[in-house]
C-alpha cells in the first residue's frame, strides 16, 4: 500500500523530479564521490600506489599539521575574518535595505540597487588587479596621490597590519548589493497595515524601523547568520588568494585554512598534509553549525535550521 503510494507519487511528480536530477547529479559527483579521497589524510601518499594503494600512516599528517605551528594561525585567521564578515556585512546590508525601502523615489531605489549589485558580479581576479593598482608601492594610485602632496608612500603589500581592514572592506563592498536585496525582499513581505497603523498612532520613521522592520527581520537574519556560521571555518579562497597571492610577508594576518591547503598541495606537494587540513576544516565547520543550531533551538526552535 505504502510502496505503491510512493511510486504513485514518483510517477505523478516525474517532471519535477526530472528537473531536480541535474542538481542531484552535481552534488553526487562533486560533493559526495570526492569524499572517498578523505583517506589521503591518513596515508603517506605516493603516485605509484595512488589514493587507495598508498601506505597508511595513521595520524602523522595531523600531527605534522599541528606541530608545524600553522594550525592555530590559519584557524584563528579564518574564524576571525568570517566573524568580521558576518557582523559587518549583515549590519551594512540591513541598513542599506531599510534605506532603500524607506526611499521615496522609485527610480532612485532601482538605480541604487543596480549600482550596489554590480560589484557582486566582478571576479575576484579583477578585484585583485584593481587592489594592486591602488596599493602598489611604486605606481599605485594611493601612493601617487600621497606623493603629489609630499607625503611618504605607504608600503601596504609589506605591512600585515593593514590587511584585516582592507579585506573586511572589500568583502563588504562586494557582498553589499546581493545581501541587501535579500533583506529588502524580506522587508517588502512585512504587512503594510502594521506601518499604516503605526503612522496613524504618530510613530516616526525611526520608531517604525526599530519596532516593526527590525523585529520582523529576525527570522531572516537568524537563517542567514546560521548559514554563514556553517562556513565560519571556510575562507573565501578566491578573495584571499587573488588579493594577497603568495606574499609570505602577509601570511601572519591573511593566511586562512583554504590558502594553506592550496599552498601545501601546489608548492610543497604535501598531499597528505593538505588532505588532513581540509578534513580538520570540515570537522570544525560541522561542529560549529551543530552548536549554533542547538543554541538557536534553545532560544526559539521555530527559527532553527533543523
Amino acid at each position: 500500500m505504502n510502496r505503491s503510494g510512493f511510486w504513485g507519487d514518483v510517477l505523478k511528480q516525474r517532471m519535477l523530479l526530472l528537473m531536480l536530477t541535474p542538481a542531484v547529479l552535481f552534488f553526487l559527483l562533486f560533493a559526495y564521490v570526492p569524499m572517498a579521497g578523505i583517506v589521503l589524510a591518513f596515508k603517506q601518499f605516493n603516485y605509484g600506489g595512488g589514493i587507495f594503494g598508498s601506505p597508511w600512516n595513521g595520524l602523522d599528517n595531523f600531527r605534522f599539521f599541528f606541530e608545524s605551528g600553522n594550525a592555530w594561525m590559519v584557524t584563528k585567521n579564518t574564524a576571525l575574518y568570517n566573524i568580521a564578515f558576518i557582523v559587518v556585512n549583515n549590519v551594512l546590508q540591513i541598513a542599506v535595505a531599510i534605506l532603500l525601502f524607506e526611499a521615496v523615489g522609485k527610480w532612485f531605489r532601482k538605480i541604487t540597487q543596480t549600482v550596489l549589485f554590480l560589484p557582486y558580479f566582478i571576479s575576484w581576479v579583477v578585484v585583485g588587479a584593481i587592489a594592486y593598482n591602488l596599493f602598489n608601492y611604486d605606481v599605485g594610485t594611493i601612493n601617487s596621490i600621497l606623493n603629489a602632496f609630499g607625503i611618504e608612500p605607504i608600503d601596504i603589500y609589506n605591512t600585515p597590519a593593514y590587511w584585516p581592514f582592507i579585506l573586511v572592506l572589500v568583502s563588504a563592498w562586494k557582498a553589499l548589493g546581493y545581501g541587501s536585496v535579500m533583506y529588502l525582499a524580506a522587508i517588502t513581505g512585512i504587512d503594510t497595515e502594521m506601518y499604516e497603523a503605526a503612522e496613524i498612532d504618530g510613530a516616526n520613521v525611526f520608531q517604525r524601523i526599530f519596532h516593526i522592520t527590525v523585529p520582523n527581520l529576525y527570522p531572516t537574519i537568524i537563517i542567514l547568520v546560521l548559514l554563514a556560521i556553517g562556513n565560519i571555518f571556510r575562507g573565501d579562497f578566491g578573495m584571499f588568494y587573488n588579493m594577497v597571492g603568495n606574499n609570505g610577508l602577509l601570511f601572519s594576518s591573511t593566511d586562512v585554512i583554504d590558502t594553506f591547503v592550496f599552498r601545501s598541495l601546489t608548492t610543497s606537494n604535501e598531499i597528505g598534509l593538505s588532505a588532513a587540513a581540509g578534513f580538520y576544516q570540515s570537522v570544525l565547520g560541522f561542529a560549529t553549525i551543530l552548536l549554533a543550531n542547538y543554541a538557536v533551538r534553545k532560544y526559539d526552535k521555530d527559527h532553527a535550521l533543523f
